[in-house]
């Protein structure tokens, strides 16, 4: 059965996205807002400080044991083998591997249940298999195994509001002599048993025309006619720039609507974008729509005329209509009224079509070239007058088309998310210093962002709420020897087996204290021990040991601190949980990345643009 995904049904998604971060009960009016199921807490996360590198999952082991640096290879040899790598990390049940197949990366894979070995008789047979490098991030999975993985390394999140969203269209800066689309209610395509309407730049959908433009006052203009009409199919081009104080042309402040000089395009004024969300939202390939309480938005809502006639195409100039040159006038006959259209006829022939009254409530009309009939408001066909009621003859056997083009159904300006087709969502979230109580750390870099839908304080089942959460563990380290070492393993003895994690952060309390703040990370594919990924215990004088920087500090369990009183959020026994409940919520976004380094006086600005 033929059936359609429409552009509408991409942009009400969009606009739910952004609708849902203020929804729910008001403060004052009998609940929390924060509290209900109505609202949604989005938090965009940073997280993957480890480097990327080739995944192999590798059972039924024998002859020994990979090592790291072991050149491992499926064929008969290293050099001749159709799949090869070194090992960089060596687990439990699988193997990192960096150098793949030398410089051919990922021209071969290792197909399940092939044996890779090493040139001393380790074997093992191939599972799930995935190529990195950290110059090639790998495509995100979306299964729960993946998801699983993203909440083990996430460093830390930051909230995101109404304030850090915006729908965003693509963007088109106006240039002369340039031809662009006009709006129109029918463009469609040209497929078998069927011929459609397509736009002046050759898009089959008004929400693919180019049809408007932002000026270089931040300006944004829709155009409500292009000259098209019956000697220019493909419009014309544009050669005065629109704007609210034009050097040519004019700008009718009543209606927003500027006109060139030489009366060919018809541009309707949207809004004018803020400093604000020029320097948050506006990028090489999308501008913002700014938002409903905007003061430039809110003036063109209050212009809007539901159902106003604005443009006209002359689609068959016609012939023997009148023998008088000169102006006439037709009513728009259709569901609205008082829309007016004014003919300039030439030998018989229409040569121009404009607006006389815009009139009202149009969702169809047409133009009859016939003698007048009636007045006013019955009034058909032809008149001399622009009151339509001095009767104008048409010659028998008269030709000619107008067309009459209909407005948006809100009227132009009336929803500006669903005419310039806002099917898109950009966040901008800044990432400044350390904020947060140190929640994101400056030590280190990161390789995948995304978004979480409402996650969990840690041990509860209660919404997050905060403005940044803490993704990590973190530990007051009274320590013996050197500094720990961002991305080395740390491991501590405990009560059953070994407890491993990856140094993300190192802060000492001064330059070469070996007293300090030691934040790591947790990951059931890294960090097991006989299958267990075991928790680091404060109560334990056992020592923290880098396994590259030889440090050897021990947690001090009598360091307690209310996240007020610390740079680093809340501690007991020296302990500083991470804020995040693990696989709570929902990850509705994944971007995995080449590495971004930060540094204690960065600031990053990430745009994450949503298509629906």
């Amino acid at each position: 059965m033929p059936a359609i995904i429409s552009d509408k049904f991409r942009i009400f998604n969009a606009k739910q996205f952004i609708e849902s971060l203020t929804e729910g009960t008001t403060a004052g009016s009998g609940g929390d807002p924060e509290v209900g199921d109505e609202r949604t807490r989005l938090y965009f996360f940073v997280g993957r400080p480890q480097r990327w590198d080739a995944f192999l999952e590798i059972y039924s082991q024998s002859g020994g044991s990979f090592a790291v640096g072991d050149e491992v290879f499926i064929g008969a040899n290293y050099a001749t083998g159709s799949f090869k790598g070194i090992v960089r990390q060596v687990f439990q049940d699988s193997i990192l591997l960096y150098n793949i197949n030398g410089t051919s990366g990922v021209a071969s894979v290792p197909t399940v249940g092939a044996t890779i070995e090493t040139a001393g008789g380790v074997q093992a047979k191939c599972g799930i298999y995935r190529y990195a490098t950290d110059e090639a991030a790998p495509l995100p999975v979306d299964n729960q195994t993946e998801k699983y993985g993203v909440y083990d390394d996430i460093i830390a999140a930051k909230r995101i509001t109404n304030d850090f969203v915006r729908t965003v269209i693509k963007r088109y800066n106006w240039q002369t002599n340039t031809t662009y689309d006009m709006w129109r209610p029918d463009y469609f395509s040209t497929q078998t048993g069927r011929v459609g309407l397509q736009s002046a730049t050759g898009a089959n959908t008004i929400g693919e025309a180019k049809f408007y433009i932002m000026n270089q006052q931040y300006q944004v203009f829709k155009c409500l006619y292009n000259g098209t009409d019956f000697s220019n199919l493909n419009g014309q081009a544009s050669t005065e720039e629109p704007s609210l104080t034009p050097s040519a042309g004019t700008y009718d402040s009543a209606t927003g609507i500027y006109e060139e000089s030489g009366g060919i395009y018809k541009w309707k004024f949207m809004f004018t974008m803020s400093t604000d969300d020029v320097l948050r939202f506006l990028s090489t390939d999308f501008l913002p729509i700014v938002l409903p309480t905007d003061p430039t938005r809110a003036d063109t809502i209050s212009k809007v005329v539901v159902g106003a006639i604005d443009a006209y195409i002359t689609t068959d100039t016609g012939s023997n209509i009148n023998a008088s040159n000169g102006t006439y006038y037709a009513p728009v006959n259709g569901d609205g009224s008082g829309a007016i259209v004014a003919l300039t006829l030439d030998s018989g022939s229409i040569t121009d079509a404009t607006v006389q009254e815009r009139g009202s409530d149009y969702t169809y009309g047409s133009v009859a070239i016939a003698t007048g009939t009636g007045s006013g408001a019955t009034a058909y066909g032809l008149f001399d007058d622009a009151a339509l009621t001095s009767s104008a003859s048409v010659n028998a056997g008269a030709t000619g088309k107008v067309e009459v083009i209909l407005p948006p159904q809100a009227g132009h300006g009336g929803d500006m998310e669903l005419e310039l087709n806002g099917k898109r969502v950009m966040t901008n979230i800044r990432l400044s210093y350390d904020e947060g109580f140190g929640d994101f750390p400056v030590d280190n870099d990161f390789r995948r962002i995304g978004i979480l839908r409402d996650p969990y304080q840690r041990g509860t089942t209660t919404f997050a709420t905060a403005d940044t959460l803490n993704g990590l563990t973190a530990f007051r380290i009274n320590g013996t020897g050197a500094d720990y070492f961002v991305d080395e393993v740390v491991t501590q003895t405990v009560t059953g087996g070994t407890a491993k994690g990856q140094v993300v952060s190192w802060t000492p309390d001064a330059a070469g204290s070996p007293n300090g703040i030691l934040k790591v990370f947790q990951s059931t594919d890294y960090h097991q021990d006989n299958g267990v990924v075991r928790a680091f215990d404060s109560s334990l004088a056992n020592d923290l040991d880098g396994a590259t920087s030889l440090a050897d500090g021990s947690i001090d369990n009598t360091y307690n601190q209310a996240a007020s009183d610390s740079l680093f959020g809340s501690f007991t026994s020296g302990v500083s949980l991470p804020e995040i409940e693990q696989n709570s919520g929902d990850v509705i976004y994944i971007e995995n990345r080449r590495l971004i380094t930060r540094a204690a006086d960065q600031i990053e600005d990430i745009k994450l643009v949503i298509e629906f």
